[in-house]
């Protein structure tokens, strides 16, 4: 029979009572205070963030499932990793890429090292000691220390207690100048204007003012803006125009409540929405001060993690036209009411009932959404979400430092993440990030991404003349207020590695005069990882070709890498603005699908000059798609597909057996040569596995024609009733 262990002194509550100081912790602690007062030229340029907080850590061992070696590097002095009772014993921290490092802090609990070592290492095999005692005295340790590593552990011998190595904390401290590393963190730049509840509700609204003066007709200009508001509840109207995100600083959208509105409305063109892109609102409780809350948006416009007090009004005053937008992880506690909206897709929401449709409306995974009943009412509904992981986010902490909030995956989901409880996920603490400015070049957005780094773009126009190279799984990849990356010379402006969950989010891609191949690539040509328990996604991810000047690439976004999910994406090819026209503003496909397992939430691509999508993977998922072939070819003969008139919009690849899409509509409107003729809106393999739900087409004002929705089934699209034609099930 085992015997019982004596109790565990460590389980209780972390004690404040003093113990007397031996001579040698005497020295010791005066020694420390001398080094703090007067530090060393070394010290003196050491930073001040922790480089170890939420990397990867591993140990040797541990004491139980409850001690694990992350609890040393997670900030959290509640919580340790603890060994087994036995030397020798190690936790190390891994920083991501090779660091200079100049400080090492230990927090013991009672179970302290006697006698340890500090190592780096640059692989996590080969190690060099930086720091050797045989006196250690538990507590606090602030080590000096000089190396460097990608690697740093502390290395036990010997114990002062019978029991194990136990570490409230392991942090360490890297050189903050020189050496060739760039420092995390920093300021958010000028065009984050952070707002807080101390200051006044006139100051507030002449500042949101004075952004929506500038930015409400401002549609192809390069001024960008986020307005942040930290915890706390204001009384203001928030009216908000191009490239404005506006956004709550907390970590449930009700830890921020605006009393007025956030709103959007179509003024500024007549009543007509249409053209209200680029815009976001994320993260805030709304109580409208009339009882609603109005957003008439078109395109790249998201909702995301919005609790609205009262109803949701998705149409311009006037009830002028509108066109399509996306809300995600929302509670509206009243009623949705799209009116003039002509297609929308909600996903993973609560609301408390919707009001109409006009001709496709499409929900997944919403709480109180109506009836499937395409197509009158043209409501297509699926109970769950197959597999979705919210959009990071920024939110300030208990302490007021800034950190990026992960949600967690989530499987065959249904409602908010946060109405019934915090979001399950990981903080990752902005010293973490390199933190951009629109006058980084890219050589130094990919040294901060060498080194370990995530990146946050803060608001404005980046001039990309390589590639931004993402390697490191997990990495996350965020911008604010619609940061818009122009590749130069032709390069694609960012690709990610078949690794596992990089989360690319809130970027605009804008294409440069000079033909890229890609603009955003996700694996290489060839991927063939299993990246189904941690997927990378690519959420508010926009692409543009032309309208702020002449652009062109061949395609937009091309996903090789198996299990991404892509949601919310609008890929433009402009059919207004400048430098635009058939020779001008080229681009071939908008998306390029050839991972498998890949599922997609919220699919806009317009305009494209061939396929619009091309999905080549097994076993893909579309929930929403909508699409406006190309305006402006010049004759049929200009827009023909060897014998085939035109381009479908949406083509699964040949050699699939197994896809499926719900809620998918297609529209021409081509305004340069109204007779030309499109073949069909969507082309498919007759596989058993590929199934199309609820499909449509229309031509708008009579301009073209569709001559079938899918393959040869469906009648024509035409005609000036711009009535839609519907296709229920394929096959």
């Amino acid at each position: 029979m085992k015997p019982v262990p004596a109790p565990d002194i460590r389980t209780r509550p972390r004690s404040r009572r003093l113990r007397p100081a031996s001579a040698a912790a005497v020295v010791a602690l005066l020694a420390g205070l001398l080094i703090a007062l007067v530090p060393s030229a070394g010290a003196a340029s050491c930073g001040t963030d922790d480089a170890a907080k939420g990397r990867p850590a591993t140990a040797s061992s541990t004491e139980n499932a409850g001690f694990a070696a992350a609890n040393a590097v997670d900030g959290d002095t509640g919580t340790r990793w603890s060994s087994a009772f036995s030397d020798p014993q190690w936790v190390q921290v891994d920083l991501g890429s090779s660091q200079d490092i100049c400080q090492v802090v230990l927090q013991w609990e009672t179970a302290a090292a006697k006698a340890y070592q500090i190592q780096t290492s640059p692989d996590g095999s080969a190690w060099t000691t930086v720091y050797s005692t045989t006196t250690g005295q538990g507590g606090t340790e602030t080590l000096n220390v000089t190396g460097t590593g990608r690697y740093v552990r502390m290395y036990g011998t010997a114990r002062t207690t019978g029991y194990g190595y136990s570490l409230w904390e392991f942090a360490v401290h890297t050189a903050s100048g020189g050496g060739g590393t760039l420092p995390g963190g920093g300021d958010l730049g000028s065009n984050v204007i952070v707002f807080d509840p101390s200051m006044s509700s006139a100051t507030i609204q002449s500042r949101l003012d004075t952004v929506f003066k500038q930015q409400e007709s401002n549609q192809f200009g390069s001024e960008r803006y986020a307005l942040l508001f930290k915890p706390g509840s204001y009384n203001v109207n928030a009216n908000i125009g191009f490239y404005t995100s506006i956004a709550g600083l907390g970590l449930s959208p009700d830890d921020v409540t605006i009393n007025g509105g956030v709103t959007v409305d179509a003024g500024w063109f007549n009543g007509n929405a249409t053209q209200n892109f680029w815009r976001s609102a994320e993260n805030l409780a709304v109580q409208p001060s009339g009882g609603f809350d109005r957003w008439a948006v078109s395109q790249a416009a998201p909702f995301r993690r919005m609790h609205i007090k009262g109803d949701l009004n998705l149409a311009p005053t006037g009830y002028g036209w509108a066109s399509g937008g996306y809300i995600a992880d929302t509670k509206v506690d009243g009623q949705v009411q799209p009116y003039s909206q002509q297609q929308w897709f909600t996903r993973d929401s609560q609301i408390g009932g919707w009001l109409n449709g006009v001709w496709n409306m499409v929900f997944s995974g919403v709480s109180g959404a109506p009836a499937q009943s395409f197509p009158n009412p043209p409501y297509t509904t699926v109970a769950n979400s197959p597999v979705t992981r919210e959009k990071p986010f920024l939110y300030v902490d208990s302490s007021g430092a800034y950190q990026v909030f992960v949600p967690a995956l989530r499987k065959n989901s249904q409602g908010t993440t946060w109405s019934g409880g915090s979001t399950a996920g990981s903080s990752i603490p902005l010293s973490r990030f390199y933190v951009a400015k629109p006058s980084d070049s890219a050589a130094t957005l990919n040294q901060a991404l060498a080194q370990g780094l995530n990146l946050l773009f803060t608001p404005g126009v980046y001039k990309i003349d390589q590639t931004l190279n993402v390697t490191r799984a997990d990495t996350v990849v965020l911008g604010l207020g619609y940061a818009t990356l122009v590749p130069q010379n032709g390069v694609t402006p960012m690709s990610v590695a078949d690794v596992n969950g990089v989360k690319i989010a809130g970027l605009l891609f804008d294409a440069g005069s000079a033909n890229s191949p890609n603009l955003l690539q996700i694996g290489p040509s060839g991927s063939t990882a299993d990246h189904s328990t941690d997927p990378t996604s690519i959420q508010d991810v926009f692409f543009r070709i032309g309208g702020a000047g002449v652009g062109k690439a061949t395609n937009s976004l091309v996903v090789n890498s198996n299990n991404a999910i892509i949601d919310h994406i609008w890929a433009w090819r402009a059919d207004h603005g400048s430098g635009v026209g058939w020779t001008s503003n080229t681009a071939d496909t908008g998306l390029i699908v050839n991972g498998n397992d890949v599922t997609a939430y919220g699919l806009f691509v317009e305009h494209y000059q061939k396929y619009e999508v091309v999905w080549n993977g097994e076993r893909g998922r579309t929930y929403f798609f909508q699409n406006e072939m190309p305006y402006d070819p010049p004759n049929q003969a200009a827009w023909t597909n060897g014998s085939t008139n035109g381009y479908a919009a949406y083509k699964v690849g040949a050699n699939v057996t197994t896809h499926e899409a719900w809620g998918v509509g297609s529209y021409c409107y081509f305004n340069v040569d109204p007779s030309i003729h499109a073949a069909h809106a969507f082309e498919v393999p007759n596989a058993s596995g590929v199934k199309f739900h609820d499909l449509l087409t229309v031509s708008l004002g009579g301009n073209g024609t569709i001559d079938h929705v899918i393959n040869d089934t469906g009648g024509a699209a035409q005609g000036t009733a711009t009535t839609p034609v519907n296709v229920v099930s394929y096959p």
